[in-house]
């Protein structure tokens, strides 16, 4: 076993990882990017289309362009990147040893084709692991069990990265934006895409995506419709959709769209297996961990940024926010530690606020999704039922992520005390 010691380890080489390395060995620590990919990049190198970076670049780029620009900063650094290298276990609580700081060191076991079983030691520790997707199981569709449904990533990667087309006659269940991306991807390619079938009555993904993936290319978007079975022998040969009026199946209304290919976009699931041997603490709604103003987690000198922490809707805020990530665990590395900070919930309308704290003397970006759609929105922040803060905000849906920059001279004229919480609602 090889013994190994950092002052930070990263896990997770997609944008959130390399952002928050990045952070870290600008600050002057010594950091591991640890990925079990033998590339970095994450998913973004399967993304083809484009896109990306109108927030982070200013200008648009394919994944692979915008992961590239990280690409080469973390190979012009100092940091110790270990590809094809999975973490198998995180104990973030060891009282085997403690660093000269007097912190407690997490520990890593990790494994390699190459370089064999790692022992890895580090004071703080990154969680950048991103998230994959739910599959026919996760959501229990009925039927039988042919060949030819996928989720829409893995049909992402067969068709942009080993050159295949997973099928001819395409239905999509879900209008995540993977999903909406790959209508249009097996479009191009000479396939026919029938439908896209949306559970709820708005679609999944973002706005642009309809617009430029199903509306483009003609291709019916099904709205409050359940695909509820998959038929077929050997391969696929159609679906059964029953549409739906308040949320109740009308059985007589049901019809089958013919299809040798299924794939589902029925939405995303933060990786946080090793969050959970590690002790740390996740939060119902979003499946990701619970962290402070610093997105430190409960369990101290871990924090969590990117699709592990959230689903996000663009690679942009994942790299804003684990940036922010990387720089308080410098932050913490140098002996800075939480002042008091204000709790933070969701109120009408609002499905989750991240992270689940605000520090009221330091600059905060908060990220909340909407439970409705509506033009014309206002989001109010409350703090004991009074209202001191609105924005206006021009449309708002739960796809779209809403982000909130709170500074000090926001919270001047209010006071708080430890057990105060603000309330973010919509109207």
């Amino acid at each position: 076993m090889k013994e190994l010691q950092y002052d930070s380890v990263v896990i997770g080489a997609g944008a959130a990882g390399m952002a928050a390395a990045l952070e870290l060995e600008a600050a002057g620590f010594s950091t591991a990017l640890i990925d079990r990919e033998d590339h970095l990049g994450g998913i973004l190198m399967q993304c083809i289309h484009n896109g990306f970076g109108l927030h982070e670049f200013k200008e648009e780029l394919t994944g692979p362009e915008f992961a590239q620009r990280f690409i080469e900063r973390v190979a012009a650094s100092k940091i110790a990147v270990y590809l094809d290298t999975t973490v198998t276990s995180l104990k973030a609580n060891s009282s085997n040893s403690e660093s000269s700081s007097g912190s407690v060191m997490k520990e890593l076991f990790c494994v390699s084709p190459n370089l064999g079983v790692l022992h890895i030691q580090a004071r703080a520790v990154v969680l950048a692991m991103g998230c994959r997707e739910r599959n026919r199981g996760n959501v229990r569709i009925p039927g039988s069990r042919p060949a030819g449904v996928y989720t829409a990533g893995l049909a992402q990667r067969l068709v942009n990265i080993d050159g295949y087309i997973p099928g001819k006659e395409i239905v999509i269940i879900g209008s995540g934006d993977i999903g909406l991306i790959m209508a249009r991807r097996m479009s191009w390619v000479g396939c026919k895409v029938r439908a896209v079938v949306e559970i709820m009555p708005y679609p999944s993904g973002l706005t642009r995506n309809i617009v430029q993936c199903l509306r483009d290319f003609d291709i019916p978007l099904y709205l409050s419709s359940q695909t509820t079975s998959i038929f077929g022998n050997d391969r696929v040969e159609g679906v059964e959709v029953t549409p739906m009026e308040d949320g109740v199946l009308v059985q007589e209304k049901k019809f089958t769209i013919a299809c040798d290919t299924v794939l589902l976009s029925v939405g995303l699931v933060p990786e946080n297996e090793l969050s959970r041997e590690a002790g740390v603490e996740l939060n119902a709604t979003t499946g990701g961990p619970q962290v402070d103003a610093g997105l430190m987690t409960n369990v101290e000198g871990v924090f969590a940024a990117g699709n592990v922490l959230h689903v996000h809707d663009l690679v942009d805020w994942v790299a804003e926010e684990a940036r922010r990530a990387g720089a308080q665990a410098a932050a913490w590395l140098k002996g800075v530690r939480p002042a008091a900070q204000i709790r933070l919930k969701a109120g009408a309308n609002v499905r989750y606020v991240n992270p689940g704290k605000l520090d009221p003397e330091g600059e905060n970006k908060i990220y909340l999704r909407s439970m409705i759609v509506k033009n014309d929105a206002v989001l109010e922040l409350k703090l004991d039922n009074r209202v001191f803060k609105t924005i206006k905000q021009n449309h708002v849906q739960p796809s779209e992520m809403i982000n909130v920059a709170i500074n000090p001279r926001d919270m001047e004229k209010i006071r708080f005390s430890s057990d105060s919480a603000i309330e973010f609602s919509i109207s």
